[in-house]
């Protein structure tokens, strides 16, 4: 198989557009799977795709052709573009047109091939799991490793290769058959060389123990510890509201009276909200890589450098994403989404050291079904799930019926009275699109459980 390097020259050298953009991604996964406390499946599987976009400029603009398909060998690369040279031709003129990024050196690692992988990946968590094998609990679980090596080429000169990494490990625990008490837990990794196994399954029998006693709970607002996997999940949907035409045109959370809110105080407390490719063991790649344009990311900004993005800076609101288009168009300044994200500057308490100073609360170890209900306020809703547990006098007493709950990011940011110390989690409703989080405990004095819900 031609190396991907080859093929995106190949596929340049064979463009008739006026400007081209090649992306070639080759991608190998691996999964593990276990259910009632025995392994169930494991594999691995390769793909090769290629996505071709084609410029034609004209006097009336740029018309962009794009074109994603499999890719096995030189030879299929030609129809993908003509086909996406096809497409330019009936295409409309690009809104977010602008000239594509010049590209004046290339990567060191250009020529290198593809970094693979397969279900070796997995040899540090089966000991551990064996381990809990033989426990009295049942257990249910997914474990899973991509990694994906990217070329990218355009005919303006960049020249960028990126390896990304990613992998999840998701236990679930029952206690009680089917339907009895239930428990997740979840870690992200690189490589799965730093997850310990011991303590995970520690934390998922404890919350199995708090659930022997059940205590039904009415809907109300209450004093809730969210963990940082709820955390995780709670500012995702913040982070992919942050398009600052959105907020510039007032369809967003982010719009004030006569523009952004940029500069206005959102959390009560000190904390920064950072998208950051270097960050150790969440990184990204350093440039924009695109195959559709969106309020936040346009294809034509497609090798422009990608660097850290505080959101929010000691509580302030502090960027927003816009395009190159968007940015001259508002006078803002040239800055790429993310594809991490990092809540710090809180204190150096876990969970327990929060339990331990709560009176009487709640502890929400787990959330899912999120949904966007009012983007004017990012108001979503959403249930529990797997886990709530009432706290009382410094201790966890009781696990308790599940809710409906409705709550924004920015207004709990808002309210929060206390946020603890900033560690590596595993989101587990958004996991299938975006792992790479770190994030804190944090208190909400008054969390809105809007309804009871019948959920197991």
């Amino acid at each position: 198989m031609i190396p991907g390097d080859r093929l995106v020259e190949t596929a340049l050298a064979a463009s008739p557009a006026d400007e081209t953009i090649v992306m070639v991604t080759d991608s190998a996964e691996a999964s593990l799977r276990w259910a009632g406390s025995s392994m169930t499946t494991n594999g691995s599987a390769r793909a090769r795709g290629a996505t071709v976009l084609a410029i034609r400029r004209t006097p009336a603009g740029a018309h962009c052709g794009v074109v994603s398909a499999p890719i096995v060998d030189a030879d299929e690369i030609g129809g993908v573009v003509a086909a996406a040279w096809a497409a330019a031709q009936q295409a409309p003129a690009a809104p977010d047109a602008m000239p594509l990024i010049d590209g004046d050196d290339t990567d060191p690692q250009w020529g290198e091939e593809a970094v693979g992988t397969d279900v070796e990946v997995f040899a540090p968590l089966l000991d551990g799991l064996a381990a809990g094998f033989d426990d009295t609990d049942a257990l249910y679980g997914f474990a899973h490793h991509q990694s994906t090596t990217m070329w990218l080429g355009t005919s303006t000169g960049v020249r960028r290769r990126w390896v990304q990494r990613d992998g999840s490990l998701e236990i679930n625990g029952k206690r009680g058959g089917l339907t009895g008490a239930s428990a997740w837990v979840g870690a992200g990794t690189v490589d799965f060389t730093d997850i310990a196994m011991d303590p995970l399954r520690a934390e998922l029998a404890r919350r199995l123990d708090w659930a022997g006693t059940r205590v039904d709970l009415p809907a109300g607002r209450y004093e809730t510890l969210l963990p940082p996997s709820v955390v995780a999940d709670l500012m995702i949907p913040l982070l992919w509201s942050l398009d600052g035409r959105g907020a510039e045109e007032g369809r967003s959370v982010w719009a004030g009276p006569g523009g952004t809110r940029l500069g206005e105080q959102i959390a009560a407390l000190p904390v920064t909200l950072t998208s950051d490719p270097a960050a150790p063991g969440l990184g990204y790649a350093p440039f924009v890589v695109t195959t559709a344009s969106t309020d936040s990311v346009s294809v034509f900004d497609t090798g422009m450098s990608a660097g850290r993005v505080d959101w929010l800076r000691d509580g302030a609101l502090h960027a927003l994403a816009y395009p190159r288009a968007a940015a001259a168009e508002f006078g803002a300044t040239p800055t790429a989404p993310g594809e991490n994200l990092l809540l710090t500057g809180g204190s150096t308490a876990d969970v327990d050291d929060m339990i331990a100073r709560t009176e009487r609360g709640l502890l929400l170890t787990t959330v899912w079904y999120l949904r966007e209900v009012d983007p004017a306020v990012l108001l979503l809703t959403g249930l529990t799930r797997d886990g709530v547990y009432l706290v009382e006098d410094g201790q966890v007493r009781a696990a308790v019926n599940n809710f409906r709950f409705n709550e924004s990011p920015v207004d709990l940011l808002g309210r929060a009275t206390e946020i603890g110390a900033t560690e590596r989690t595993l989101p587990r409703e958004w996991k299938d699109w975006f792992t790479r989080t770190a994030m804190p405990p944090v208190r909400i004095p008054d969390f809105h459980m809007s309804s009871v819900s019948a959920a197991h």
